[in-house]
């Protein structure tokens, strides 16, 4: 993930994993993620273990990363600066109420990648831009069943970051491969997507691939 060119060399849109809210069979989950991770084009994997002691979301740390960073896929954990450098994370996922910008990078350095949940509002990205944050993430554009969400910002939301901002945007809450696509054409650089991965049908690797042919289909 990486900061955003000018829209006419925009690249294509990708695909943004994030963990279940609670994994009970790490081994299991593992195996899950191996085959979603070698279905299609993956950016970033987001551990989002919210209720979670901190040796279980090291240990969740400790099994993932590997199979995710030999794929070269950036390994973000959320809301907790602290874990996310004891551990080794690429970076860290803040929320309104995690800690500034600045702490976390004084915690994880110059080259881990921050991100930080704006909900819908352009002023909560513009503050993190300007405070060094490396993407910002608009949500939840669907209902989800994930977490409870307030906000149910509009695409155009993602539109307008584009034309006027340089540093990426991702689209979450509720993404289906059914509903990417349009996220994706509204200028989303990378779509988050949880449940619809971890719960297909199909399996994980059948929903990665549903999701990055949907996301490819927009240029």
């Amino acid at each position: 993930m990486s900061r955003t060119p000018p829209v006419s060399d925009r690249p294509p849109c990708r695909l943004y994993l994030i963990t279940p809210p609670a994994i009970p069979d790490l081994a299991a989950f593992a195996r899950d993620l191996e085959a979603a991770l070698d279905a299609g084009d993956v950016a970033a994997l987001q551990i989002r273990l919210k209720d979670a002691d901190d040796a279980v979301v090291l240990a969740a740390v400790a099994a993932l990363k590997p199979i995710a960073q030999a794929r070269g896929v950036a390994v973000i954990l959320n809301d907790r600066a602290d874990l996310a450098a004891r551990s080794g994370c690429d970076g860290v996922h803040l929320g309104q109420s995690d800690g500034s910008v600045s702490a976390a990078r004084t915690m994880m350095g110059r080259d881990a990648m921050i991100g930080v949940t704006c909900h819908d509002s352009r002023e909560l990205a513009m503050d993190a831009a300007e405070a060094g944050a490396d993407y910002v993430a608009f949500g939840a554009f669907f209902p989800t069943e994930t977490k409870a969400t307030l906000h149910r910002p509009d695409p155009e939301i993602l539109t307008i970051w584009q034309e006027t901002v340089e540093i990426p945007c991702v689209a979450i809450g509720g993404i289906t491969a059914a509903n990417a696509g349009g996220l994706a054409r509204a200028g989303a650089d990378f779509v988050a997507v949880s449940g619809a991965v971890w719960g297909h049908p199909e399996g994980p690797a059948a929903a990665v691939l549903e999701l990055c042919r949907a996301i490819s289909t927009t240029s």
